[in-house]
């Protein structure tokens, strides 16, 4: 504002200045606040996208990073974290939408592709007979009520998106003596959705060990042919990526076990050993890959020790944990190291969804191209 205005403002009483305009100061405040809150909720956009994509229980955005890199244009995210929307926001300009169990699905655009890396949750799977004796529906789809499952199955039903992507834990199949897959694998399929599943390592991408299934779904009423992903088709770096790849040369003193933790470490993994068991900390091989980077990591970095020459070893920084995930140079770490190990910990392989995405992206063009034919036909 220059000061010639300002002088004018300071000459013109506030009142005056209503009555010109016919709005009171408050108005504009609110007017300020609500363009503000559109604009940190309003998703970028990106020129010239091949198709659009949502972002469900988006952590830190690995999954987003993946599938805007296949060429996608993301136009709804959703975490409830508020430290996860924090990074999200300083590295993608937006803030996620909240608690996704309160958000109507209705109010969700539409999309091509839903993206969900979503926690697990137990499933109960009531008997048809009780269900039939309330007069209540008993599909697989009523049994993932009261899950976060329930909120994707939702989603899905209302907005139909041509494909999804769905990422979790590789002991999801097994858990619960395999009734939670069932329950998954039948609601998807009572949607109306081809599905398929692998458990995949991302060691192929990044130099960790790191087991997670993935299950990929095509919209019938989209894919008139029983279409099937093939995860046989994944594309694998050409070299092998290696742990020496993520290590920075220069690294605080602060990362260094002290000398108490490293004894406990040392004397824990002794008395499990003792007893045939095989926990205990993991001292990492530069020219190998690493165990799973955990949530946990923050408490003593057991699971992936960095050895040093005349020193205890050392915990990975929050860049090399980042790395560790394929995560890019660039991506901003706005956090305390505590709660950047746990986003890290918890987010995906951001290369191999990648490879994913992209794979997923070729099955909707070609899609695209075969009812382009058959509407000439």
């Amino acid at each position: 504002m220059s000061d010639a205005m300002q002088k004018e403002i300071n000459r013109t009483e506030y009142r005056d200045l209503e009555k010109i305009t016919g709005h009171t100061i408050r108005d504009r405040s609110d007017s300020a606040l609500q363009y503000y809150l559109d604009m940190i909720f309003q998703e970028p956009l990106i020129p010239h996208a091949r198709f659009t994509f949502i972002d469900l229980f988006a952590g830190i955005g690995g999954m987003r990073i993946a599938f805007e890199e296949a060429g996608g244009q993301c136009v709804f995210s959703s975490e409830w974290d508020r430290f996860s929307q924090k990074t999200y926001y300083a590295n993608f300009g937006v803030i996620p939408h909240g608690d996704i169990t309160i958000i109507d699905e209705k109010e969700i655009p539409d999309h091509d592709v839903l993206v969900a890396g979503f926690p697990c949750q137990p499933f109960s799977i009531a008997g048809v007979s009780k269900k039939n004796s309330l007069g209540k529906n008993h599909g697989f789809l009523d049994q993932t009520q009261g899950t976060l499952f329930f909120d994707i199955v939702r989603i899905i039903k209302e907005k139909r998106p041509k494909a999804f992507l769905l990422e979790n834990v590789k002991n999801l199949k097994n858990h619960d003596k395999g009734n939670t897959w069932k329950v998954i694998s039948e609601s998807l399929k009572e949607l109306n959705y081809q599905i398929s599943s692998a458990v995949i390592n991302g060691k192929d991408w990044a130099p960790q060990n790191r087991e997670r299934v993935f299950i990929i779904g095509f919209n019938n009423d989209c894919f008139p042919n029983k279409t099937y992903f093939n995860f046989e088709d994944l594309k694998r770096p050409a070299k092998k990526p290696i742990a020496a790849d993520i290590l920075e040369s220069n690294v605080d003193d602060k990362y260094t076990l002290s000398d108490k933790l490293w004894n406990y470490l040392q004397n824990y993994a002794a008395k499990h050993k003792a007893k045939g068991n095989g926990f205990g900390f993991g001292l990492v091989d530069p020219n190998g890959t690493t165990r799973t980077l955990s949530a946990r990591y923050h408490k003593d970095g057991s699971e992936i020790l960095i050895p040093q020459k005349g020193s205890n070893p050392r915990r990975l920084t929050p860049r090399e944990a980042a790395r560790l995930q394929g995560f890019p140079e660039d991506f901003k770490i706005v956090v305390s190291d505590t709660q950047a190990y746990r986003q890290f910990g918890n987010a995906v392989v951001v290369p191999l969804v990648t490879e994913l995405a992209k794979q997923l992206v070729e099955y909707l063009s070609d899609a695209s191209e075969k009812r382009i034919k058959w509407s000439r036909n």
